[in-house]
């Protein structure tokens, strides 16, 4: 039963690692249970008394927490990457910029169109149409990159935002193969990927202190904040690495 409830499972869930017969040994632990405190008219502050000595009793110890982090490139590892892949092929950086700066996920990035550019306003923004579960937004893209963007069109008012010479749309498997290409090329050794791009930009945002993380669920198109969670538990154990690098000489 221990090895069980380690990993965070009731009979509810309907996970198949909990047997019926488990199930049904729990709900008969629950049904004495309640007899035996019905019968002391036990309170709630009494409750926990007990259930916190038989644990001690039984020495059971909580199941240990997994930290829910995930990888990303640091900001000169980005430069980096975005500087060698300009030099060796100046509209694959581009590509990799405009991937870096949306946080688009691979499969929206591929279907961003020219329709979809809004360039011209103080803020200039991407609307990130073909977005998963439905999630479709707008993403701000920073001055200089919108400038880019315009002379990469040279004037094209239609199709996608990046097109193969067939003049179709790149697929989400020759996006990843760049970026896993000319970072190869760029002497990064971490294995990167589109979506590592967008792990990055999500954490450097928060980073900075000045995205609040229901902004940054909308930047993302996450539909529950918990999914973005995630990134602020990585982004504050950076702090806390950041922090002992900064006062590591102190005592």
């Amino acid at each position: 039963m221990r090895g069980h409830h380690d990993h965070g499972e009731t009979p509810a869930t309907g996970q198949t690692a909990w047997s019926k017969e488990i199930a049904h040994s729990l709900d008969e632990v629950v049904r004495h249970t309640l007899r035996l405190w019905r019968k002391h008219h036990l309170g709630y502050d009494q409750t926990k008394y007990v259930v916190e000595q038989v644990r001690r009793r039984l020495t059971l110890q909580p199941p240990h927490t997994r930290h829910r982090t995930v990888a990303r490139l640091e900001p000169s590892e980005i430069q980096r990457l975005i500087q060698a892949t300009y030099r060796s092929r100046s509209k694959y950086g581009l590509m990799i910029k405009t991937l870096f700066q949306t946080g688009a996920r691979a499969a929206e990035f591929v279907h961003i169109r020219v329709e979809d550019l809004l360039l011209d306003g103080d803020t200039p923004q991407i609307h990130i149409v073909h977005a998963k579960r439905g999630a479709d937004r707008y993403v701000p893209i920073l001055p200089a990159l919108a400038d880019e963007l315009r002379t990469h069109l040279q004037g094209r008012q239609t199709g996608f935002l990046f097109e193969s010479n067939r003049q179709t749309r790149y697929s989400t498997r020759t996006v990843q193969s760049i970026v896993t290409t000319c970072a190869r090329t760029a002497g990064i050794k971490k294995r990167v990927y589109p979506h590592l791009l967008r792990h990055s930009i999500a954490t450097i945002l928060l980073d900075t202190g000045l995205v609040p993380i229901d902004q940054l669920q909308k930047f993302l198109g996450h539909l529950d904040l918990s999914t973005t969670q995630i990134y602020a538990e990585t982004s504050l154990r950076a702090l806390g690495d950041n922090y002992i690098r900064a006062l590591g000489g102190m005592r």
